[in-house]
Formats: C-alpha cells, sequence, structure tokens
C-alpha cells in the first residue's frame, strides 16, 4: 500500500512517522525548508513525555517523485491547499483515495450530503470551487485531527497529546478504502474509527475552534483565560449557540451542550489555540476554515451570526495588522 502525506509538518510528519515505523506501508513525505532537509539528512524524530524514536523515512519537495498512491493524507492547512493543487496531482491514481486531515469544514462537505444544498462548493475554503474541481469529490475521505504535536526543531516533532484520527466517507458508507485505511492508521498506534455520520464530528471540533481560535488570537489568552473571564466567555458561548443553531439547520445535533463544551476547554488548562500559535509566528491564520466558513453557512441556511460576523471582522483586521502596531 502506497501513502503519501502531502504537509509533512508536525500532524503530518508524526502521522508519517508512525506509518513508517510501524507498518509495511510505502510511505512519502511531502515538505519543504529546513524540516525537509533535516529529515532528509537525519531522519524524522518523534518525542513524546514516554519516548524518543528515530526514523527513516522517504521525504521530498517533488510529490512527482513518489508517482500514484492509493491514500494522499493531506495534512496542510485548509487556506495551503489551493496552492498546492498542480504538485499534488502526480500522486493521483485513478483510485487514490484523498484523506482531508485539516480543521474547519471541508472542500467536499455538500457531497453526497443529500437534500437541497447536495453539491454545493464552500467558497471560503475553495474559492472558485479549484479544490473540488482537481481532486474531485469522489476521491475524499474525511478525517477530524484530534493529536497536538509541534515541530520541536527541524527533523523532531514532539507530540504533546492524542490519538484519535476518526475517518469517515462523504457518503457515511463504510467502504473498503475506508475500512483499509482505518486498520492501517490503527497498526499505526493512532485510534480511527469509521464513522457513519464524519460531519457531525467535523462539527463538534469546529464548534470550539470557530470560539476560542479567533479570540484567543485577539486577545493573547490562553483557553483557561479565556473561559475564567466572564466577558471572553460570554463572547465564546454567543458565537458557539450561533455555530450550534447553524449545523442543526443542517441536521447536524450535538452529542453534548455548550457549557459543558466550555468546561471541556476550560480544563485544558493554560494552552494557546493554532490560531495564537500562527499569529505569534507571523504565520497565516486558518481565518476562512474556522470562522468564515461557519459566517458562510449561516448565511447559506438563514440563521443569523451577529456575533461570529464582529468577531471575524475583528480578527481579519488582525491578520493584517503587524505585531506590535
Amino acid at each position: 500500500m502506497k501513502v503519501t502525506i502531502f504537509g509533512a509538518g508536525a500532524i503530518g510528519g508524526l502521522i508519517g512517522a508512525r506509518l513508517a515505523e510501524r507498518t509495511d506501508a510505502e510511505v512519502g513525505l511531502v515538505a519543504r525548508g529546513p524540516h525537509l532537509k533535516a529529515m532528509q539528512e537525519n531522519g524524522l524524530t518523534v518525542r513524546s513525555a514516554e519516548s524518543e524514536t528515530m526514523v527513516s523515512v522517504r521525504a521530498t519537495d517533488n510529490a512527482a517523485e513518489l508517482g500514484p498512491q492509493d491514500y494522499v493524507i493531506i495534512a496542510l492547512k485548509a487556506h495551503s491547499v489551493p496552492d498546492i493543487l498542480s504538485a499534488l496531482k502526480p500522486l493521483l491514481g485513478p483510485d487514490t483515495a484523498v484523506v482531508t486531515a485539516q480543521n474547519g469544514l471541508p472542500w467536499w462537505y455538500f457531497y453526497k450530503s443529500g437534500g437541497e444544498h447536495e453539491g454545493r462548493r464552500i467558497e471560503a475554503v475553495d474559492p472558485g470551487g479549484a479544490i473540488w474541481d482537481t481532486i474531485g469529490p469522489e476521491r475524499a475521505i474525511g478525517c477530524v485531527v484530534h493529536p497536538a504535536a509541534d515541530i520541536e526543531a527541524p527533523g523532531i516533532v514532539r507530540h504533546t497529546e492524542g490519538e484519535r484520527l476518526p475517518l469517515g466517507e462523504p457518503s457515511g458508507e463504510k467502504t473498503e478504502r475506508a475500512l483499509a485505511l482505518s486498520k492501517l492508521l490503527v497498526e499505526a498506534g493512532f485510534r480511527a474509527p469509521v464513522r457513519p455520520q464524519i460531519r457531525s464530528e467535523i462539527w463538534v471540533k469546529l464548534w470550539g475552534n470557530v470560539s476560542f481560535n479567533p479570540i484567543s488570537a485577539l486577545t493573547g489568552a490562553t483557553l483557561a483565560a479565556i473561559c475564567g473571564n466572564e466577558g471572553s466567555r460570554g463572547v465564546a458561548r454567543a458565537m458557539m449557540l450561533e455555530a450550534e443553531a447553524i449545523a442543526s439547520a443542517l441536521g447536524i445535533k450535538f452529542p453534548i451542550d455548550v457549557d459543558k463544551r466550555i468546561a471541556g476547554a476550560a480544563e485544558v488548562g493554560e494552552h494557546k489555540t493554532s490560531m495564537l500559535q500562527d499569529l505569534e509566528l507571523g504565520r497565516p491564520m486558518e481565518v476562512d476554515a474556522l470562522v468564515a466558513s461557519v459566517q458562510e453557512m449561516g448565511r447559506l441556511t438563514g440563521v443569523a451570526t451577529p456575533t461570529i460576523d464582529t468577531v471575524l471582522g475583528l480578527i481579519r483586521l488582525r491578520a493584517v495588522t503587524p505585531l506590535g502596531s
């Protein structure tokens, strides 16, 4: 079985290293810069509180070297995907499945969703439908990423916590390709069940991301601080209730209520969200995938989003304002 991780940074590197070390899959990693060079020269090291492992990997910045794959796992952030479509094409054979391991609403969301919105493209995550048209939604397998990891140094990934990578076909079917990928990821040490309602799992994670991420980037606060402050907690709760109303209009039911979800975020403690980390490192933030996509769904379903609209306007300004200004 041939598997390529396109975007072998922290999460992609973790998945790729585990697959290369623990399975018989032929694994390729597509990366760039100093991280790529370090992997090519010294292999990929994965550190955790319990262990440290170095794995020899096949890493490249030219996907064409790897040829058509059985699975391509895209571990880039959603806003980076349109820019890599031409580079991705050599990996796509007639039966290649493409696993979307990004935060936010996926570009294929309305493929085989049924109902009045069937086949609709989401402009916030797929401008002009370029991803849909290039990859093809029939290739898509959804994946919700729960592990936390970061690049400690070029060629070194630190795995902080989490093993869950639930998968799901847009149709909800338990297909042979989804089950085979699940088996491979379980062999690599992940918890990767095939879920019939992958969109519900996507929304549950997005429920926190749509609120806590932009608030943290605007305030510089950790999850504990946001949840512990009456004002910021109230803003987050209002955004989450708006998102829940949108999801409900799309047929999604959340397994917990909003206050339990906020309490769960508070328990994570002094954690900086990925959006705040990106801001501090001068990297593009996932504003469209995590916030604008939800606003777009609000417009589509006729659900008012006054708090999301306000925070989106502010975080878009923050994204173009130099730090210290």
